[in-house]
């Protein structure tokens, strides 16, 4: 009976970890459900490998899932990870808006550049074996930013710009790709692509659209906002309580990530 036990349990704990890989709210029930369903299959692998001359690598795996997070720091080219930024971001053009989403499934005007801007510190991660990268993208993943909380710089994730409108009325010279525009009532963001179009996970459109504000007649273009740039990709020293701090040298285009953990 008990063995039988044991073995319910195990897949009751795998099919939990299965529905949080694909739940698609970035919520309390992911941030400590998924660590907590791992740590309980890792134990029940441990428990049923504990006699195998294979057990020891039930032990390995879990050092080999948390190596990329004790890499060393190194430097990133802001530039670059502004180009990362934006291309993830491209990436999920079309999937559905869902409020309170955060992936391929479904995604709301806040997640789409948290997740973008964590994706790219994932490939800046494995492309340069930076641990820093890895680590920061721990943290934003842990800590979740409503629109209202980036456009009040929650953890310094964001700074001001010293510019503010509407989308319509706003100069396209004093933005760079990535740059958020966010509702002065703190209900929706939206973020600069480029060449005068913008991209959000839009409610009326019911999925992420780009959007040029002289064509398009989105409402939310006339709505007032204010505009911000995520301290990652942002020029000089830039403050905040988040994974570490973003140093960036104009000369050499490069941002260092200095974790407090």
């Amino acid at each position: 009976m008990l063995p039988r036990l044991r073995r319910l349990l195990f897949i009751g704990l795998l099919a939990a970890l299965v529905a949080l890989m694909v739940w698609p709210y970035h919520d309390g029930a992911l941030r400590f459900g998924l660590p907590l369903a791992c740590l309980g299959v890792w134990g029940a692998l441990l428990w049923f490998a504990r006699r195998s001359k294979w057990g020891w690598l039930t032990w390995v795996l879990p050092a080999l899932v948390t190596i990329p997070f004790f890499l060393p720091s190194r430097p990133v080219g802001r530039a670059e990870l502004r180009e990362d930024y934006i291309a993830a971001m491209k990436r999920y053009e079309g999937v559905r808006y869902l409020w309170g989403g955060e992936g391929r499934s479904g995604i709301d005007c806040s997640g789409l550049p948290r997740r973008a801007m964590r994706d790219a510190l994932l490939r800046q991660g494995w492309r340069h074996g930076n641990g820093a990268a890895f680590r920061e993208w721990a943290d934003q993943w842990w800590h979740d930013a409503s629109a209202k909380a980036l456009g009040e710089g929650y953890r310094g994730l964001t700074r001001p710009l010293g510019i503010s409108g509407t989308v319509r009325t706003v100069k396209a010279a004093g933005l760079m790709p990535g740059d958020l525009a966010i509702t002065r009532d703190g209900r929706h963001v939206m973020v600069y692509f480029g060449g005068g179009s913008w991209i959000s996970a839009d409610p009326g459109a019911g999925k992420v659209v780009i959007e040029d504000p002289v064509k398009a007649s989105n409402p939310w273009f006339d709505a007032p906002v204010v505009c911000r740039r995520f301290r990652m990709v942002s020029t000089g020293s830039v403050g905040g309580g988040g994974a570490g701090r973003a140093i960036c040298s104009p000369e050499e285009g490069k941002l260092e990530l200095s974790p407090t953990f």
